[in-house]
């Protein structure tokens, strides 16, 4: 028997709430409404159970996380937690940015789309469970194989009490800062995300932490 999470329902209705566009029609939920409550039967069907995690609907079999349905501002999109490790045979799998090690998306921009691979998402949800059940794991990447940015080397170099602040935080949020700072393509912005951030840093919180 199907079960649906009300709490799913109200993120159809109104949107995740992670933005000033919540509950009205330029909220990217609203906009691809029609795709996601679609996707979310699909998915349903694969007897997945439904849960609200970090304000998404995510899909959960024997209490390993599967795969969560959501939007951009662009498309729609159903991703696989460890989509990495799955075959793809139609290749339509994608990683949402070119640091993704685990997560592969399937994105959609129609609800005829998402009719038309409702077969192969069958087949690919399948297997993401098979691949969370057999244990197989991503080899990571290491801390110090992420590069550090010049200019928050620079702040390094300008003030060693910050550089101790930053070594002292915890791997996983020496990582999310590290592709944080080194996402915008200016150097004007990259100082900018620094500056913001290193009262956080100072405070042994992660960049979006609260």
């Amino acid at each position: 028997m199907i079960s649906m999470n009300p709490e799913v329902d109200h993120y159809l209705d109104v949107g995740c709430g992670r933005c000033a566009l919540v509950g009205t029609p330029a909220c990217k939920v609203k906009t691809w409404q029609e795709e996601l409550v679609k996707l979310r039967e699909i998915v349903l069907e694969s007897d997945l159970t439904e849960e609200l995690k970090w304000k998404q609907p995510c899909y959960t079999f024997e209490g390993k996380n599967i795969a969560i349905v959501s939007a951009f501002n662009d498309y729609a999109f159903v991703s696989f937690f460890n989509g990495a490790l799955m075959k793809d045979p139609n290749k339509i799998l994608v990683a949402s940015t070119q640091n993704m090690q685990a997560a592969r998306q399937i994105r959609f921009t129609s609800v005829a789309q998402v009719v038309e691979l409702e077969a192969v998402l069958n087949t690919y949800i399948a297997e993401a469970v098979s691949v969370e059940l057999s244990g197989a794991k991503i080899e990571r990447k290491k801390t110090e194989d992420f590069d550090v940015p010049d200019e928050l080397q620079f702040k390094f170099e300008e003030d060693p009490f910050f550089e101790a602040a930053f070594e002292a935080l915890t791997p996983g949020r020496q990582r999310g800062y590290l592709l944080y700072f080194a996402q915008p393509k200016q150097s004007k912005t990259r100082e900018a995300r620094i500056e913001k951030f290193m009262p956080k840093i100072f405070e042994g919180k992660g960049w979006s932490d609260r």
